[in-house]
């Protein structure tokens, strides 16, 4: 297994091998908390309509194809990261 790993993922494990990882206490608490900040931060309990132009919905569609995902989903991503500055350009 270890032959299967790059640099730093053997260097995790032999951490963990060592004894330097702790477990969290209430593991299943802290796994609970953050599933209910996920929930809600990705709930969807809103509609808009907007008018875009038919080039670029095709060329919206197109793009979420090729990431495998449905075209609202890519709007809706696109306009979170925005929101949250996360937005890059880079060049295809």
């Amino acid at each position: 297994m270890k032959d299967n790993l790059d640099k730093k993922e053997k260097e995790i494990l032999e951490s963990y091998e060592k004894g330097d990882w702790n477990s969290i206490p209430n593991v299943e608490g802290e796994i609970d908390s953050y599933r209910e900040i996920a929930k809600n931060t990705l709930k969807k309990d809103k509609r808009i309509n907007i008018r875009i132009s038919n080039r670029d919905l095709l060329e919206i569609k197109r793009k979420a194809v090729h990431e495998g995902i449905p075209y609202q989903t890519l709007i809706s991503s696109i306009l979170h990261k925005f929101l949250n500055g996360r937005l890059v350009n880079k060049a295809d």
